[in-house]
């Protein structure tokens, strides 16, 4: 190997590793918490006197999520993904009883920060990872999660959210590890036209495609424990 050679070998090596080391939302998670306000750790924690409850009282002390409720997890969304959420839930294009008053009243500042807050709390140790190897056309999660039904123009999931469903970017939200009736609920929205159609309006095409036995699938696939 010539010196351009080599020096191009380590270049291109040293890019690998930063892209490798990158967590699927973009941020390391050092930078992330070095950025969170305390308006943020506020209202996440105790919410404001406007009348707005901690964040942590439905979604876990940690950003986990309430499997036995559905509320999803935060812990681990990018900052981006979670202010989009809150503006959609303010201005009404994405419905929630329970949200859409409370991100009403939240201030521009204040879905920033608390996203960003959440954003830099780490995700849940248990969701560890998942083996595409092990799906199987009897394993409909597994099978369309990992392969899709192409028969029926129908991608799998990973091909937008990422091996193991961890996210991708700031659109893709991760979907390992939340909770499966809070999966359900999403993908039955956008089947029923309840939820605005979200990034290349992709979501209502592949809901319609699904049937009520897929969606329990893949929701509980996402939602149960991965290998460590």
């Amino acid at each position: 190997m010539n010196e351009k050679s080599h020096a191009r070998s380590i270049a291109l090596a040293a890019i690998v590793a930063m892209v490798v080391a990158l967590p699927a939302g973009g941020a390391e998670p050092d930078s992330a918490s070095a950025s969170v306000s305390p308006l943020g750790r506020t209202i996440a924690t105790q919410g404001t006197a406007k009348g707005i409850p901690a964040c942590i009282s439905c979604h876990g002390a940690n950003g986990e999520g309430n499997a036995a409720a559905g509320f999803p997890r935060l812990a681990g969304l990018s900052a981006p993904y979670i202010e989009a959420q809150l503006a959609a839930f303010a201005d009404g294009t994405r419905e929630n009883s329970i949200m859409q008053p409370f991100a009403k009243i939240m201030s521009l500042d204040g879905r920033e920060a608390v996203a960003q807050y959440f954003s830099s709390l780490p995700a849940p140790k248990a969701i560890g990872t998942r083996d595409a190897a092990d799906a199987s056309p009897d394993n409909t999660g597994a099978w369309l999660a990992t392969r899709g039904r192409w028969q029926q123009d129908l991608p799998a999931c990973v091909q937008c959210h990422g091996p193991g469903g961890a996210g991708v970017g700031s659109v893709f939200p991760p979907l390992a590890g939340q909770p499966a009736a809070y999966i359900e609920a999403q993908l039955n929205a956008w089947k029923n036209g309840k939820r605005a159609p979200g990034p290349l309006a992709l979501m209502p095409a592949i809901a319609s495609k699904l049937s009520d036995a897929d969606i329990h699938a893949v929701a509980q696939y996402y939602a149960q424990p991965a290998n460590p």
